[in-house]
């Protein structure tokens, strides 16, 4: 059934160019757009909440409005009466998208082969920038230009939304961000286009195949921060294959002898170090491909949730919302943190409880050998499994709202912190319990949702059709993604693959077919989380990062952490206990000895290996250079005019 749905969806003009770019006009001479983002206000909203509203976004740039097009989606061929008639959508003119790329900081190819920061007066030194520039952005780019420049409509002199004096409004404060906290603004999102979705699916996870993911059409469809989490899915399954290589040979042969430990921890321990280190130096191959390496070194505006005192920047030369530095770290440190340790505190107090119940489980099964009491071991693990996925959605919604109401100012700090909070209290999942609960949570639920949902809608529009209707009309089309589940970005993506690594890392030398199971697990995990984005969810808007963000430092947390649960189990092994028969002291000080030998080994090779490689660095600094002279070059000419 959601094959159906995904078959229905196109766009009003499916040969349109996907890049949002202006339409000449339409039969009778108005202007026309490709719609590109949708806009969902509650079915009653006030009306002069709607004309001030559409006002802003339509008002010039330079009159303090975002200056894009907007129209009211008309019915559809299934219209009834509780259809929400408030669909709007938005689009914008050739020209504002390209103003709105170098707003944005887009970087885009050069002429020269170099990745340089797109600017309206140099356009047509751009490699793809052809005749007026048609085909020049991606639809995803043109997306993520609306975005931005809608949740940067800020308010001036408005005290309220008009109709709505409960919803104040102050200067410097989001107009979007209220609309949504005020329950005015139900959803925004940008539409899918039918045909680069097909292709897609086709040549992402329709067909089995032993090769690489289409990353750079993911990144073209989807923004570099969706591509960047299929590569590191990628990356980490290939990487776990040695040490499934080397896992195997352990659990046939006796792996339970604890001798056998010593050459496996160190393996773990090197093995952590290098795919870490490798990982930052593809990601950052990647990155520079696709001009986000770079961009991420610009300023950062603030994020859109971020309200504060409208306020002079003396670093952007203009008015932004400020809020004291001491008063936001008074919140984090009187409020956020101690709540953070408590919720650490609770973690291992349900481990404590989990630990209890296994040590319960396992003396009536000793007591009393039976088919039974065998399956009564399952139970704690199954149980625990399942408090945690219940406590980390209690965690994550706790740390959204603490981190929010800290006022982080910049939006990569925001979801880096939350993405931190959050990721604390999860390592202790078990390892098989844990991977079926996110494969039924992340891919069979959302589809069975979603096709019982969309079920009713997909008869009514079929009865409605004519025989020759090939496509979905953009009625239809637009509420029928307006009905489907909003993917809320990588944070669990990541955090299953933080679990799985965290298993491998710190407890194959316990049990050596960990690896095994998690590029199992891997492979699923791919084709199930590109059918879901492709089927399951509305098209998200594209998130322009340069690396994996905060998850790099937790992934190498996790190393460090490895290096000293592997060396426990160095000195656990019989082996190393036979050097030591009369002093524990000696062991254990020994063990702490190879540990922190261990320590020094790791950072040193971290310290060896650039996180970029040598070309690329060559072609920054190559970039910076002509920048300098450049700018030079300005001066100087000013400077003779003078």
């Amino acid at each position: 059934m959601l094959f159906e749905i995904t078959n229905l969806i196109a766009v009003s003009a499916a040969g349109a160019p996907a890049d949002g770019t202006m339409q000449q006009s339409d039969d009778s001479g108005a202007p026309s757009f490709n719609p590109l983002v949708v806009l969902e206000l509650i079915s009653d909203t006030k009306e002069e909440a709607i004309t001030w509203l559409l006002s802003r976004i339509r008002t010039p740039q330079q009159a303090g409005g975002a200056g894009l097009l907007v129209e009211q989606l008309g019915p559809g061929v299934s219209a009834e009466h509780k259809d929400n008639p408030n669909l709007f959508l938005v689009g914008a003119s050739w020209e504002r998208l390209l103003s709105g790329a170098e707003d944005v900081g887009l970087f885009k190819e050069y002429s020269d082969g170099s990745m340089r920061g797109f600017t309206c007066a140099n356009k047509h030194n751009f490699k793809d920038f052809q005749g007026d520039g048609d085909g020049f952005l991606s639809m995803a780019e043109c997306q993520y230009i609306i975005k931005h420049e809608l949740e940067t409509l800020r308010a001036k002199d408005e005290t309220h939304v008009p109709g709505y004096s409960n919803a104040k409004l102050y200067p410097g404060k989001s107009i979007i961000r209220r609309l949504l906290s005020k329950g005015i603004l139900i959803q925004m999102f940008p539409l899918h286009h039918k045909e680069e979705l097909k292709r897609l699916s086709f040549s992402w996870y329709k067909k089995f195949k032993l090769s690489l993911q289409p990353l750079d059409e993911i990144r073209h469809y989807y923004g570099e921060g969706q591509a960047l989490y299929f590569g590191f899915l990628e990356y980490f399954t290939f990487a776990l294959v040695p040490m499934a290589l080397f896992g195997v040979p352990y659990y046939m042969f006796d792996w339970e002898d604890y001798d056998k430990y010593v050459a496996f921890a160190v393996f773990n321990v090197v093995w952590c170090t290098i795919i870490l280190e490798l990982w930052k130096r593809s990601s950052a191959t990647l990155a520079y491909h696709w001009g986000t390496l770079s961009r991420k070194k610009a300023f950062e505006e603030p994020r859109p949730g971020f309200h504060g005192v409208l306020g002079y920047n003396p670093v952007t030369d203009r008015e932004e919302p400020l809020y004291p530095n001491a008063k936001r770290q008074l919140r984090i440190y009187l409020v956020s943190l101690p709540f953070v340790l408590l919720c650490l505190y609770l973690s291992l107090y349900v481990m404590m409880i989990y630990f209890q119940m296994e040590g319960w489980a396992l003396s009536v099964h000793d007591q009393d050998p039976s088919f039974w009491t065998g399956v009564l071991l399952y139970i704690p693990s199954i149980i625990y499994a399942v408090v945690i996925e219940v406590m980390n959605l209690v965690y994550r919604y706790a740390a959204e709202f603490l981190t929010e109401w800290d006022l982080l100012c910049s939006t990569p700090t925001f979801s880096q912190v939350r993405s931190l909070l959050s990721g604390l209290f999860s390592l202790a999942t078990l390892l098989i319990t844990s991977q079926i609960l996110n494969q039924f949570m992340e891919a069979f639920l959302p589809y069975w949702l979603q096709r019982r949902r969309n079920k009713k809608m997909i008869r009514k529009v079929q009865k409605r059709r004519t025989p020759g209707d090939k496509e979905l009309p953009l009625a239809e089309q637009v509420r029928l993604e307006a009905d489907m589940s909003t993917y809320l970005g990588t944070f669990d993506d990541y955090l299953e693959l933080f679990l799985l690594f965290g298993y491998v890392s710190l407890f194959s030398c316990v049990y050596p077919l960990a690896a095994v199971l998690v590029v199992l697990n891997n492979v699923t995990e791919v084709y199930s989380d590109a059918f879901k984005m492709c089927h399951v969810f509305k098209r998200p808007f594209a998130d322009p990062a340069a690396n994996i963000g905060v998850w790099q430092l937790a992934f190498e947390t996790m190393s460090v952490i490895a290096v000293v649960t592997n060396c426990a189990l160095i000195g656990m092994s019989p082996q190393v206990k036979a050097y030591f028969p009369e002093s524990e002291t000696q062991l254990i000080l020994w063990t702490v000895a190879i540990e922190h030998g261990l320590l020094a080994f790791k950072f040193i090779l971290t310290f060896l290996i650039p996180d970029v490689p040598k070309h690329i660095q060559i072609k920054l600094a190559r970039l910076e250079f002509e920048s300098l002279e450049a700018l030079k070059k300005k001066v100087n000419r000013l400077i003779w005019i003078l």
